[in-house]
């Protein structure tokens, strides 16, 4: 019987254990969410839950304490000067549990550990116009092919143009050189009239 045993041994030396549940909670302060398996999960709360409870306290000594655990300046940084504050009216749980359902590999069961102060990007609103282009980006296929057949039919257009253009000149120089015999049969009918 088990009585009064605390902690998961999860199949590990103390070292072993340690260290990962160390690395886990460096981690989880750093991303304020990790995905792992149920057993490490329920097993990282109260590794968590010390280490936030070190941060509400503000000493020195609590800060050189949680150094010695977390050994990641910028991670103590951060636990002190802005997950810290934001618990500073909860008594305990600072992490929520999310069931994931299974792993494909071994059919472990798979959590997802956050902070309770945690907030997902996406709930920053967007603008509409935001939302439309990022959904025409998706939408609309690739350039690449695309913009080659443009060019080219642009070409075919532009050298379709261009002759045209010179029918339509030959047609100007063919009226010019018409011009002249029928102003000279105006001309004629004209003096006809006269006489």
């Amino acid at each position: 019987m088990r009585h009064r045993v605390a902690g998961r041994k999860l199949s590990r030396t103390t070292q072993h254990r340690e260290l990962m549940f160390r690395n886990m909670v460096v981690s989880l302060l750093q991303h304020e969410r990790i995905k792992t398996t149920l057993a490490k999960g329920k097993e990282l709360r109260s590794w968590t839950d010390k280490i936030i409870t070190l941060g509400k306290k503000g000493t020195l000594h609590a800060r050189r304490q949680a150094f010695a655990l977390l050994r990641d300046e910028g991670i103590v940084k951060k636990l002190f000067d802005e997950i810290a504050p934001k618990l500073k009216d909860r008594e305990g749980g600072y992490t929520r549990i999310y069931k994931m359902g299974w792993r494909h590999g071994d059919g472990a069961p798979l959590s997802l550990v956050e902070l309770v102060t945690f907030s997902s990007p996406s709930e920053k609103k967007k603008s509409p116009v935001k939302k439309a282009k990022e959904v025409l980006e998706k939408v609309t296929p690739k350039k690449k092919g695309k913009e080659e057949k443009k060019e080219k039919r642009e070409e075919e257009k532009e050298k379709g143009k261009g002759k045209p253009k010179e029918k339509k000149e030959k047609k100007v120089k063919k009226e010019e050189k018409e011009t002249p015999s029928k102003e000279k049969a105006r001309k004629k009918a004209s003096e006809e009239k006269n006489k």
